[in-house]
């Protein structure tokens, strides 16, 4: 029996397995239960799923206050760990809307207006943006064993979740399925609903968890790639500007494909980056003294000094009081971006697009050539970073890339309430599911307060037909309506 056992588990591994090529695409070695992944020699990466907040409609003064609280975010991250953020922009698949949304049939005398609304919401599902954002915290550290690296992350953990709370976010964990569909979804474009991974089925069998989530096909050229049937490539942001607006990366995100935008920080210990700055403005000073000595050789006493001397000596000092007075860290940040489509025309065109939107903003994109694989790695949320092209920020200067925009509304069995004036994807609402699923229906004479209270009637009568909808109405205004 053991041997019958050992052959089928041969078998099943012959079966399953993906080409070296392949395999090396997937920079995962071992996963563990809890989401932990280990992704280099003795390197370990757990990923964090955050919501988004209402930045892009807030005041000015939220918008003040939103940032400070994110810089606090950043500086709190720990020096000895790399931290990546990541923007996850995916389509909106059309089964699994139909599965959470529409209203199903009873089998009763009202199927044919559940047919009529169903088809309602398709309409307005297909003229909507129809891209959902999802959004990552990936911090990968190095550590002896397993069990280090789960009590790190476990405090890790903790002191992120408690960040994001006082910005109004939600963070929540990602177990190892969790994590697996993010890349699965990702590879396998068009057959999201078909993922159901089993991790004890999958150990039993011997397969290897790469086999199940990596593409049928991979190919690399210069400055692109193909997964099966589809184009991606990698960009990177190589030239940043004196000042950036916060809405940049709203901006770049706002494209309607499915794409993922990374920023990997590597912070620097404080002392470090003081020792740093104060030996290049010993630099800079040494440079002025010996070009002023050698005017001064030759008799020249009125000579000024060359700009870009003094503009070194000025940015320098800036640089040194922003990390002793005003509780800036350094870091070392990249910044990626990996979007696909269906043809090679669709890609160098949203390429063309990206690359204005950065020009707008007075920053260069550029394509990474013969380096799309590492580039692949990077900006997906694996936990590794194989792209060097590293830029000094402070955390003011990193904090203006803030991934938030605006908080989407979208529960499961909801009711529809309309369009997001941003992001214009759909506002499904489930006020069971809120704080206080109280709800009040303001507006002027003739706007549509009693039209919308029998809309959302309607809804909940189709949406459970034994529900029990009680109208207290005085001046019997929806009694002369019925009739």
């Amino acid at each position: 029996m053991i041997k019958t056992l050992k052959t089928l588990f041969k078998q099943d591994r012959e079966k399953f397995i993906v080409p070296k090529s392949v395999q090396a695409v997937i920079p995962l070695k071992t996963m563990w239960e809890d989401g932990i992944f280990l992704v280099g020699r003795n390197k370990y990466a757990k990923t964090f799923k955050f919501e988004d907040i209402n930045y892009a409609v807030a005041s000015r003064e939220d918008k003040e206050a939103m940032f400070l609280e994110y810089s606090e975010l950043l500086n709190a991250l720990d020096s000895g760990a790399t931290t990546k953020i990541t923007i996850n922009n995916r389509r909106l698949n059309k089964a699994d809307f139909e599965q959470t949304i529409l209203i199903p049939m009873a089998e009763d005398d009202l199927d044919k207006y559940r047919k009529e609304y169903n088809k309602m919401l398709l309409d307005k599902a297909t003229g909507a943006n129809s891209t959902v954002q999802d959004k990552y915290v990936t911090v990968s550290v190095c550590k002896k064993n397993i069990e280090e690296a789960r009590n790190y992350f476990a405090r890790v953990g903790a002191d992120l979740i408690g960040h994001f709370n006082r910005l109004g976010s939600k963070c929540t964990e990602l177990d190892a399925n969790d994590k697996l569909r993010i890349f699965h979804d990702f590879y396998r474009m068009g057959e999201e609903t078909a993922f159901s991974f089993d991790m004890a089925q999958a150990m039993r069998k011997g397969h290897d968890f790469k086999d199940y989530i990596c593409p049928d096909s991979f190919e690399f050229e210069k400055d692109y790639f193909r997964i099966g049937n589809r184009y991606g490539r990698v960009i990177f942001l190589r030239e940043y500007a004196a000042y950036i607006k916060d809405s940049m990366v709203a901006e770049l995100c706002e494209l309607n494909r499915n794409m993922m935008l990374s920023v990997d920080v590597v912070p620097v210990p404080t002392d470090e980056a003081v020792r740093e700055v104060e030996n290049r403005l010993l630099g800079v000073e040494t440079n002025i003294t010996n070009w002023q000595r050698k005017q001064n050789q030759n008799n020249n006493f009125s000579a000024v000094i060359p700009y870009d001397l003094e503009q070194q000596r000025k940015e320098s000092k800036e640089f040194l009081d922003d990390l002793t007075t005003r509780d800036q860290r350094m870091m070392f940040a990249v910044l990626t971006m990996v979007h696909t489509a269906d043809t090679k025309e669709q890609l160098d065109n949203d390429t063309e697009a990206l690359l204005t939107t950065a020009r707008k903003h007075l920053c260069q994109f550029a394509v990474l050539k013969y380096q799309q694989m590492d580039g692949l790695n990077t900006a997906l949320p694996f936990g590794v970073r194989k792209i060097d092209a590293l830029r000094t920020l402070t955390t003011e200067s990193l904090a203006v890339f803030i991934p938030f925009r605006v908080q989407e509304i979208y529960h499961k069995d909801g009711v529809y309430y309309g369009q997001n004036v941003i992001s214009k994807n759909m506002i499904i609402a489930n006020r069971r599911h809120l704080l206080n699923g109280n709800s009040f229906i303001l507006g002027v004479s003739g706007a549509g307060k009693s039209f919308t209270a029998k809309e959302e009637m309607t809804n909940i009568i189709l949406t459970d037909p034994n529900a029990d909808v009680l109208v207290i109405d005085p001046e019997r205004e929806a009694r002369q309506e019925v009739a």
